[in-house]
Parts: C-alpha cells; sequence; structure tokens
C-alpha cells in the first residue's frame, strides 16, 4: 500500500503541499490528477526519498522509502523518463538496472518485450529516442523488480494512441496481480480511462478524491476539473 499521512512542503515560505493525505491500496490504480504546478511531483518526490517533507510522511508497504528493505523490489518508480543516460543502448539501461537489483541480465529482455521495444530499438541510444520511446523504457526500468507497488509521474506523455491503450491494459493487469499503483497526471479523460479511484490536487491540497462516479455528482467530474485548473492558473498570475 502506498500512503500519504498530513504531508506538508514549505519551500522559502511558500506551501507547495499543504496537509496532503490518502492512499493507494493493493489491487488498484488511483490518479493522481491535477494541473500544472499543483504539487503532484513534490509529492511523488517526497514519496520516493528524494525530497524531505516539512511535516508528515509518506509511506511505501508501510515504511518511508529510505526505510524498505528492497527498495526496487517493493516500489517501481518513474518520475523523470528524460533522466535515463542518453549515451547507453536501451538494453544496457535495464542490464544495469536488473544487476543492481541482484537480477540475471536475461530479465532485461522480458521487460523490453513487456514495454514493446524491439530488439532493433533496444540496440538504439536513449538520446535518440522519441520521449514516447522513453515513457516505455522508463516504465520498464521501474516494473524490473516485479514491484509491489508502482508510481508513476505523467507516463502518457509522449505516447501515441496505440501506446496509451497498450499501457492503460498494462497498468490494468498489474493492479489485477495485486499491484498497487499510483498514476500522476494532468490529463482528466486518460486518468478516467483506467483508475479505480481519483485525487484531486490544486494549489497544494487534495481538494476532492473518491472514484469516478462519486465525484461526478454535483458539479459532474469534468467542470471541477475545470475548474480546479483554473484557480490554479490564476494562482500562478
Amino acid at each position: 500500500m502506498i500512503a500519504f499521512h498530513n504531508v506538508s512542503k514549505t519551500y522559502r515560505g511558500v506551501r507547495a503541499l499543504d496537509d496532503v493525505s490518502f492512499t493507494v491500496r493493493p489491487g488498484t490504480v488511483t490518479g493522481f490528477l491535477g494541473p500544472n504546478g499543483a504539487g503532484k511531483s513534490t509529492a511523488l518526490r517526497i514519496l520516493a526519498g528524494l525530497t524531505r517533507p516539512t511535516s508528515g510522511a509518506a509511506t511505501v508497504l508501510g515504511r518511508p522509502y529510505a526505510e524498505l528493505e528492497r527498495p526496487g523490489h517493493d516500489v517501481g518508480v518513474m518520475i523523470d523518463a528524460g533522466a535515463l543516460h542518453p549515451g547507453r543502448s536501451g538494453r544496457e539501461v535495464l542490464v544495469l538496472g536488473a544487476m543492481l537489483l541482484g537480477l540475471p541480465r536475461s530479465r532485461a529482455d522480458e521487460v523490453l518485450h513487456l514495454v514493446g521495444l524491439t530488439g532493433k530499438e533496444a540496440r538504439r541510444r536513449v538520446g535518440t529516442y522519441s520521449l514516447g520511446m522513453r515513457q516505455r523504457l522508463g516504465i520498464g526500468h521501474a516494473l524490473l523488480g516485479s514491484p509491489r507497488a508502482l508510481v508513476l509521474d505523467e507516463p502518457a506523455n509522449g505516447l501515441d494512441p496505440h501506446g496509451i491503450h497498450w499501457m492503460r491494459g498494462l497498468l490494468r493487469d498489474l493492479a489485477a496481480s495485486g499491484c498497487a499503483v499510483l498514476l500522476s497526471s494532468h490529463l482528466l479523460h486518460e486518468v478516467e480511462q483506467v483508475a479505480d479511484h481519483l485525487v484531486l490536487i490544486g494549489r497544494g491540497r487534495v481538494l476532492a478524491q473518491g472514484t469516478a462516479a462519486q465525484l461526478a455528482r454535483g458539479r459532474g467530474l469534468e467542470q471541477t476539473y475545470l475548474d480546479l485548473t483554473a484557480d490554479t492558473e490564476r494562482s500562478h498570475l
């Protein structure tokens, strides 16, 4: 399970996150939805141990990331697919990742097949990849250890319609196997298609959470999100 417990983060007097709390249960996909600048990436960086919260805690399987005994096997994380080494081939990136996790080199080939990168593409340097190919490779890297929890930040960016369809199926299959999946995005329509649960964040605060059907009551999910986006944009003017 993934959990945020009253997480707040302040940068130089500016509160990027304000008392954020929600959980992602095993066997479900949770969409972490909000416009750019809402605080999503800050929350995920705290969860992955890359940023310290000002207060509160974020945990995976009941522990902070830094306290996990086998983090690569417990949780797979893709926050920035562009962070992969541009001078290495896609297969080299995965082979090195597998070796760090104590896995056989053959795991790299299994993952390449899983994410739909061909042998020819796997031999190319990452620096020559399209954004969609880097996203596939980044997702593959996160899945090397067959983790029980998966955290993806904007994974649909750069994917064509076929790639988006593939990603939806992959996430649903992972959830069906018991994985807890946290999917961050600013794309309402894409998140609606795959998520069991939605968490709407704006200006660093969780403004609503529940199933799409629950959030569609009243003003409606789409109108609620449009209002949220407009409010966030005004706050940055």
